[in-house]
């Protein structure tokens, strides 16, 4: 039995976090070893905003209040970090001040420094504020002269399967006319 196998074993095939049934992932909680122990299974929507590549939904994460009593310290701990990113809301505050970790599982949750960042999630947008993905298509919305190059970017130019800039969120990665090159995302807006 794989470890996802014995995932959804341990977890009745649902979320641990908010009971979701569907498009279950394996998330290895950081620092992960590979070990089943470090391990949780949650649906995409958990998975998005642990991974702050969705902004955070409170609404969604009412579930803690449930999960946070999980016999399972990987569970607790991701709960912990996630009410600690929350803890502008009161109801997470209060969830907080109720929540009990055992030393060692302290130290693991706070380890990623996770807790220290609030709800904010910063994310690649376009000109009109449309969130940018990895592999998106988009399409220049200025002409732009390509630096050490005689290449110029026409308006309305698709600039395909575009890579974002990790640290950078005004600025993605793309090829026009074969030539790598850096586009601010000010100057795009994601097709389709």
């Amino acid at each position: 039995m794989n470890q996802e196998e014995r995932l959804k074993d341990r977890s009745g095939n649902c979320c641990e976090l908010c009971n979701a049934t569907e498009g279950l992932k394996v998330y290895e909680v950081p620092p992960a070893t590979g070990n089943m122990e470090d391990a949780i299974l949650v649906c995409p929507k958990c998975m998005a905003q642990i991974e702050k590549k969705e902004e955070l939904d409170s609404t969604h994460w009412q579930c803690l209040s449930t999960s946070m009593w999980s016999e399972i310290p990987a569970v607790q701990v991701v709960s912990w970090r996630m009410l600690n990113r929350l803890r502008n809301e009161s109801w997470a505050a209060e969830q907080l001040e109720l929540m009990y970790l055992s030393d060692e599982q302290l130290a693991w949750a706070k380890q990623s420094g996770d807790h220290e960042n609030d709800s904010s999630v910063e994310l690649h947008r376009d000109c009109y504020g449309a969130i940018l993905l990895q592999g998106d298509n988009v399409v220049l919305t200025k002409s732009l002269d390509v630096k050490g190059s005689t290449v110029n970017a026409k308006v309305g130019t698709v600039v395909r399967n575009i890579r974002l800039v990790s640290g950078n969120t005004e600025q993605i990665e793309g090829r026009i006319e074969g030539q790598q090159i850096v586009i601010l995302t000010k100057y795009l807006r994601k097709q389709g």
